[in-house]
């Protein structure tokens, strides 16, 4: 007992330690954690311990191991601030859609270069909205960007329409506009997921 007891107080110093230095008040950490900030001020005090998917979702917020969360730091870690994490995390998705961008330019030049249908070539350009659309719903997922994520389920229902219509509008000459419309109850059920999940209570 008296073990599981130093335990609750190590994690509770270790959670406070890390939501201060991510610059968090409680209500914003409960927030984050689809808990009440009571349940937040209980774990800080060593009254109570977090259970093992709480404990995972701590460790992905503020970016450490579980180990860094239920053992003792005589010396205290340098945690990287919120501020600079979102930093690196922003430059991280421009470089990953920056490559996506490159590869279009690439086979646009090999268009140029090589191809009979140069008409053809701009495509790539188009393609890349959705292939980049993908990269930050990825990364947006990993790293819980609500609006981030839903902004990006937009673009890439729009963009893999449009990429769809100007294929075949190129290829055989039809405008196939009728495609648009499967994208008004694509989008109108992507906007339903996210609103229903978020008041299940799920993590979006």
């Amino acid at each position: 007992m008296e073990d599981q007891d130093q335990l609750a107080v190590t994690i509770g110093k270790n959670i406070t330690r890390l939501r201060k230095l991510a610059n968090m008040t409680q209500l914003e950490l409960a927030d984050k954690l689809n808990y009440s900030d009571k349940s937040v001020s209980k774990w800080e005090q060593g009254n109570g311990i977090p259970d093992v998917r709480i404990l995972i979702q701590l460790s992905e917020l503020f970016g450490v191991s579980i180990d860094d969360l239920v053992k003792e730091h005589p010396e205290q870690r340098q945690v990287i601030p919120r501020r600079e994490k979102g930093r690196q995390r922003l430059i991280t998705v421009l470089l990953s859609t920056g490559l996506c961008w490159l590869a279009a330019v690439i086979v646009f030049v090999c268009f140029l270069i090589f191809g009979s249908e140069l008409k053809a070539g701009w495509l790539a350009f188009i393609y890349a909205v959705p292939a980049s659309a993908i990269i930050v719903l990825v990364f947006s997922s990993i790293w819980h960007w609500k609006w981030m994520r839903i902004l990006s389920v937009s673009v890439l229902v729009w963009g893999v329409i449009t990429c769809v219509y100007l294929t075949v509008l190129l290829a055989v000459g039809y405008n196939a506009w009728q495609l648009f419309l499967i994208g008004i109850p694509l989008q109108i059920l992507a906007l339903f997921f996210f609103v229903w999940r978020k008041r299940a209570g799920f993590r979006v």
